[in-house]
């Protein structure tokens, strides 16, 4: 099930976090994601954000609910770059809890490679790509 990732990152599900029911809320998930991509590109790919010049926003989230996650359980959220284009990147994340067989989430993420002083997309940089390239283990060569 995880064997086509390279990258993971682990946190514990916080009382803050969970709704009504006592599970996590659902917006709750994307936070996650957004933590461990954010750690994908610094310590996976071992880029600087903010001190490089490569920049990207979210153009598209798509979220599979399979299962549910509560207090004080620790996730795993999976990341691997699934595609590189000109200008998007799309990051394919699975989100599993220690102990359980089944994932919890299953999401595609499209991000747009940007510039912030235009304010418009720009290709995806070749020393990002290489670095992808990479961690992936070549699946973009």
């Amino acid at each position: 099930m995880t064997n086509n990732f390279h990258f993971s990152h682990r946190l514990k599900v916080r009382y803050s976090e969970i709704d009504g029911q006592k599970i996590v809320f659902n917006a709750h998930y994307l936070t996650y994601i957004d933590v461990a991509v954010t750690e994908y590109f610094q310590e996976g790919l071992g880029l600087e954000l903010g001190e490089t010049d490569f920049d990207f926003v979210l153009a598209k989230s798509t979220l599979e609910y399979k299962n549910s996650a509560y207090l004080n359980d620790w996730l795993t959220i999976w990341c691997r770059m699934g595609k590189v284009g000109n200008t998007s990147m799309t990051m394919n994340c699975m989100i599993t809890r220690d102990g359980a067989e089944k994932p919890v989430l299953l999401a595609e993420i499209i991000y747009v490679s940007y510039d912030p002083e235009t304010k418009t997309a720009r290709p995806v940089p070749e020393f990002v790509r290489a670095k992808i390239d990479q961690l992936e283990n070549g699946i973009f060569s």
